[in-house]
């Protein structure tokens, strides 16, 4: 096909990983409402996937399991963040960028604690960086992003960090070790707002210091002593996070948590093996549930499997 503006790659596909809230404690308000939070993150093998390539004129269309729960209108996240990276570049570059076709895999459950929706951003400052070939830095993509949403910035990063703030504060962690995991949503969202309304402290304490040495089991016992402090109003709005926990937990889970404001719950796994194992006796039981099995991405100064 010509183009009259050819790009720089024939086509680009990137992962949009699932982001999980290990802990997660509300610490305060801001004056404008926003709420402070820190919390520990981490990023997952598993997620939606996002494919562009130079196209005649510029198309978005969204598949997968999850694209009926989607809108594929001008306020998607993937094409504010398409529009927000042209309007980001100067004039002269504006005008020689490649029309582009996107195509959403959309493999996550909307509204669901796991940062679909900005992970899926992300993807998409990524993705056009290298096929527009605009060389724009990781901070200049991160202030594209904060201007998306708070979590943007964090996924660009998708990796191990610890966030603070309203989520624009990002506190790489480093030798932090693949996490062997499991994901289950009972078929439920959870309105954010909502769960914000019902909380009834909003000034907790900061999250403690990680473990010297992290592995399967210190950050099980440093989980222990930490919270998701948005889980239980997640809870009184839909009650089947319990179940997703319990099921979790009967499945051998070693600790099991509500991810962000729910309703997507995580399992700790010693092994890859078993998280496996636990994904399909939970699938088996509870075959209308969204469950995966999947690593946690380590830190990139550490390369170990669980």
């Amino acid at each position: 096909m010509d183009l009259a503006h050819p790009a720089t790659e024939p086509a680009v596909t990137e992962l949009a990983p699932a982001k999980l809230n290990l802990a997660l404690h509300v610490t305060g308000r801001r004056a404008d409402g926003y709420h402070l939070l820190e919390s520990l993150v981490v990023f997952t093998r598993f997620g939606d996937r996002l494919h562009v390539e130079p196209a005649a004129e510029d198309g978005f269309a969204i598949d997968g399991p999850f694209a009926d729960q989607l809108d594929a209108g001008t306020d998607n996240l993937v094409l504010r963040a398409r529009e927000a990276l042209r309007q980001a570049l100067p004039e002269p570059a504006r005008q020689v960028l490649a029309p582009v076709a996107i195509r959403l895999e959309k493999n996550l459950p909307v509204a669901s604690g796991i940062g679909g929706g900005s992970s899926d951003a992300a993807a998409a400052l990524r993705s056009l960086n290298r096929l527009w070939g605009s060389k724009l830095d990781d901070r200049a993509l991160a202030d594209i992003g904060a201007g998306l949403g708070a979590d943007v910035p964090m996924c660009l990063a998708a990796r191990p960090l610890v966030a603070k703030g309203i989520g624009e504060i990002v506190e790489p962690v480093a030798d932090f070790p693949t996490l062997a995991l499991v994901l289950v949503n009972p078929d439920v969202a959870v309105p954010t707002p909502e769960v914000f309304a019902r909380l009834t402290r909003r000034d907790g304490e900061s999250l403690p210091p990680l473990p010297g040495a992290i592995d399967f089991h210190s950050l099980r016992n440093w989980l222990e002593t930490t919270r998701n402090d948005l889980e239980p109003a997640a809870r009184e709005i839909q009650p089947a996070i319990g179940q997703a926990l319990a099921a979790l937990d009967k499945a051998g889970s070693g600790f099991s948590r509500m991810s962000g404001s729910g309703a997507t719950c995580f399992g700790l796994f010693e092994t890859g093996n078993v998280a496996k194992r636990a994904a399909l006796a939970i699938r088996a039981k509870h075959p209308g549930w969204f469950v995966a099995a999947t690593r946690g991405m380590p830190s990139p100064d550490r390369n170990q499997e669980a």
